[in-house]
């Protein structure tokens, strides 16, 4: 009996022992993973002190977590806005800074993927350009910048680093423990440098050239890198009626030969190491906006639309906001709605009282390499009409999160730029190279000087009219953008900003130019009154999709105002006019426009490339009976590319395999062709060139193909594809099963750990849309599928008859935290193109609200 009693009192012991021991680390591993995901989720209602305010302020937010802010001031303001983007994407703003002072492996530790990357933006020295830029702001500016960056401290530098980010306490995991640094008025600025890359589209097509040149002849390499922009078919953005001037026909384009290209051109690998791995690969990047005026309207006042496409991205690039300051000393009240960056104060666009804006990139030409001579018995010197001058030499060393011993490189800048192909690394031994004397180039770039695109977004957000509007562009200096305009007196307009660089009539900016000599040095930039615009056209409408700027006449009429014998062309890399020419189609067609209309032009996914491509497929011959019927099926298509269409599926297939079989076996390895814009156009001017030498497949020594061959090979091969991937059911084919959308969060959502990468990334989802839509869901054919690199990043519909009838939504949602509510909860409205409202009076804002925070002076 005592050893049944004793038996049953080890089991009650032991049992609970044993459970407790399996059970404590699953509860322990629990609290651990509520802790790093719920923690760093901020208070959104209730009362805070928080030291530096002046007077209390209210931050309501509706159920998107869209914040409207109410300031007796205008220091809380912005103290408050620094505060608010700090609660909601401060990993974010951790990161983005970390990339723009090239210090990426800081926070995550050395990576030889990243190493390249961090060297070439300390080459750069975007930080230092930064910092300086602080130093020639004006006072307004720089109040805001400080009272913003004061407000993101008093948030983030009385907490923990695990009640910030998730991110950090995943990365303590690691052996990586993040020390949190305050924020500066520089850290806010290093973003427009960033941006400016981003938007830059020239930044690899120097060097493409160049090799091109070498390897096929200019003739060929033009018909790929440039071909002539279709004028007179496709619209662009100023119409030769909107020029000051009548001018002729003829242009004072670049003439002659470019002596950039007489001279021997050597590179030695790409300068460019790893610069896609945080910004992606540029091609393919643009946006839309359009304006009409109350004449074409139900209401009688203008509507104004804009949606930039940018690179995908978890959380979206942009943050909604409103910002409401009613001063007590009885100043007139300022009010701003709109989209501004995690990093910044104010409103990038949007719209005040008064005034809306939208923009879209011009992608100027802002950026020409030099080819360098170094002194052979001073590596630190550098020719300059005949003359050795001395370089500017920095130290940068990078430190690595995870302990790694520092590494130091130099970095030597001409007065031209710095040299950006010094310190490359080794792809076979992983070294840092040092300097390369052998074939140097230096970078001149716009960006890399002290810039006032700050001063700028100050004046434009308090901007009341069109010539207030226009004096706060002049400080807009890069990267470029194509303005659209309307105000609530029933006005519209068009104004490009930024400098423009002039060149000599002998330097096209094609190509790496000789950088010992000043006959190819930039001769001053365009004067900003000479700059294109446009006010109140007679058409009724003004339309940005990065096409061309200005006709060709305006050349002309800048040639014979400014001088001849210079270079003034802005760019030669536009968009081609596709979705310039689908929006005003349906412009003209819907007109009178109502906010429905013009969401429904948004989501427009005709593609109008493939119906003009269409009629080269009709007279095709194939082998068998069953290509001929599909390929019938295929020109019975709309050329809508919705996510539940089966002959979008077929047709991109074929567009992939067209673009590789054209021009992949000519292309030396580095030279990336992906199916967007450019290789459009190139590819419909060979069309009707049917012999081309473009067109023969020189990996089939003794055969001589033709276009009608190609497109053959092409179409059989997508075929065959399609059915591979989707099946032999035509009518069961659906283009979002290929098309899809992933929005990765860096850097934890490429750690190639499935676990953490579900826990931050969102997607796949399935996407209407195509590469030269209006709904604009680029995709790459040289990328092995058809999943979706640039977006329209968000969509806006202001209403100038009544700003509180406006609509908008960006990608994903407010909120940078993973286990929020609002992280995610807007993909579904993005993708679908539906819109949540933008509420503006207070009334509005207060029935929209389910969280009212009011911060207090503190002590």
């Amino acid at each position: 009996m005592m050893k049944k009693v004793r038996s049953r009192r080890i089991v009650q012991i032991v049992v609970p022992v044993v459970v407790i021991v399996l059970i404590a680390p699953l509860i322990a591993g629990y609290a651990w993973f509520y802790n790093v995901t719920r923690a760093p989720l901020p208070q959104h209602s209730g009362e805070l002190k928080v030291t530096g305010l002046q007077d209390t302020v209210e931050i309501l937010r509706d159920e998107w977590g869209v914040p409207h802010i109410y300031a007796k001031n205008m220091h809380d303001l912005f103290f408050a806005q620094g505060y608010t983007q700090a609660q909601d994407r401060w990993w974010q703003m951790e990161f983005w800074r970390h990339v723009g002072s090239g210090r990426i492996e800081e926070l995550v530790g050395k990576k030889d993927a990243l190493l390249g990357t961090d060297i070439f933006i300390r080459t750069l020295g975007w930080q230092r350009v930064a910092e300086n830029e602080v130093k020639v702001c004006d006072d307004e500016t720089l109040s805001g910048l400080q009272a913003f960056a004061d407000g993101v401290n008093a948030y983030i530098m009385n907490r923990e680093p695990s009640k910030l980010a998730m991110e950090y306490g995943i990365f303590k995991l690691t052996g990586i423990d993040i020390e949190i640094e305050p924020w500066t008025p520089a850290d806010t600025l290093v973003f427009g440098k960033m941006m400016a890359w981003d938007l830059g589209p020239s930044n690899n097509t120097e060097e493409d050239r160049a090799t091109l040149y070498e390897l096929l002849g200019e003739e060929m390499a033009d018909q790929l890198l440039t071909p002539p922009w279709p004028f007179g078919k496709r619209p662009t953005i100023v119409q030769p009626e909107d020029l000051p001037i009548a001018g002729s026909t003829e242009s004072a384009r670049f003439e002659g030969k470019d002596k950039c290209a007489d001279t021997d051109i050597l590179l030695t690998g790409n300068p460019l190491p790893s610069m896609s791995l945080i910004f992606g690969p540029g091609q393919g990047i643009g946006s839309n906006n359009w304006v009409v005026s109350g004449k074409m309207t139900q209401s009688g006042m203008p509507l104004l639309a804009n949606d930039p496409h940018l690179g995908i991205q978890m959380p979206s690039i942009w943050y909604e906001i409103g910002l409401h300051c009613r001063p007590a000393s009885g100043e007139p009240p300022s009010d701003m709605m709109g989209y501004t960056f995690a990093v910044t104060p104010g409103v990038i666009i949007g719209h005040n009282n008064s005034i809306a804006w939208g923009v879209t990139n011009v992608g100027p030409d802002v950026f020409d390499l030099y080819r360098i001579r170094v002194n052979p018995d001073n590596p630190l010197q550098y020719e300059w009409n005949g003359e050795w001058r001395d370089m500017t030499v920095y130290q940068e060393t990078i430190y690595f999160g995870d302990g790694a011993e520092p590494i130091t490189v130099e970095v030597r800048e001409t007065h031209l730029g710095p040299i950006i192909n010094d310190n490359e690394i080794d792809e076979e031994t992983g070294e840092i190279t040092g300097f390369n004397d052998e074939a140097p180039l230096a970078l001149c770039w716009t960006a890399l000087e002290p810039g006032t695109l700050l001063q700028s977004v100050t004046k434009l957000n308090r901007a009341m009219n069109w010539e207030e509007f226009r004096d706060a562009l002049r400080y807009w200096d890069v990267p470029s953008q194509n303005f659209v305009y309307a105000d609530t007196k029933g006005n519209i307009g068009y104004q490009t900003p930024g400098r423009i660089p002039i060149r000599s009539k002998n330097h096209s900016g094609l190509v790496p130019a000789p950088g010992w000599t000043d006959e190819f040095e930039w001769k001053g930039f365009i004067p900003f009154d000479d700059l294109p615009r446009v006010f109140n056209p007679g058409r009724g409408y003004i339309v940005t999709a990065n096409q061309a700027v200005v006709p060709m006449e305006y050349y002309d009429q800048l040639a014979e105002k400014l001088g001849e014998g210079l270079n003034y062309i802005i760019s030669r890399e536009w968009s081609y006019g596709y979705r310039a020419q689908r929006v005003v189609e349906l412009l003209e067609e819907k007109a009178p426009h109502t906010i429905s209309t013009f969401q429904a032009i948004q989501g427009d996914n005709k593609l109008i490339s493939a119906e003009e491509l269409m009629p080269y497929l009709a007279n095709l011959e194939f082998d068998n009976a069953e290509l001929t019927e599909a390929c019938d099926w295929l020109l019975k298509w709309d050329c809508q590319c919705g996510m539940d269409s089966p002959q979008a599926a077929l047709y991109a297939e074929f567009w992939a395999g067209l673009v590789n079989d054209l021009f992949g076996d000519q292309l030396t390895e580095g030279i990336a062709v992906r199916g967007v814009d450019r290789e459009m156009q190139a590819i419909f001017l060979l069309m009707d060139k049917p012999s081309n030498a473009w067109w023969d497949d020189i990996m089939t020594k003794d055969v001589v193909e033709t276009r009608d061959d190609i497109l053959v090979r092409s179409f059989s091969e997508a075929y065959t594809n399609t059915v591979a991937a989707l099946g032999k059911n035509r009518n069961n084919w659906r283009w979002g099963e290929l098309h899809t959308a992933t929005f990765v969060s860096n850097p934890l959502g490429q750690s190639g750990i499935g676990l953490i990468e579900n826990m931050v990334n969102r997607g796949p989802f399935p996407t209407s849309g195509s590469t030269g839509t209006v709904n604009n869901t680029v995709w790459y054919t040289n990328s092995g599928d058809f999943s979706v690199k640039w977006v329209p990043s968000m969509r806006m519909i202001v209403d100038l008859s009544d700003l509180s009838k406006s609509v908008t939504v960006h990608t994903t949602g407010q909120s940078g935290h993973p286990y929020s509510q609002n992280y995610d909860d807007m993909i579904d409205l993005w993708r679908n193109v539906e819109y949540c409202p933008m509420p503006w009076i207070r009334e509005q804002v207060d029935a929209a609200a389910v969280d009212k925070l009011i911060l207090e002076p503190g002590k």
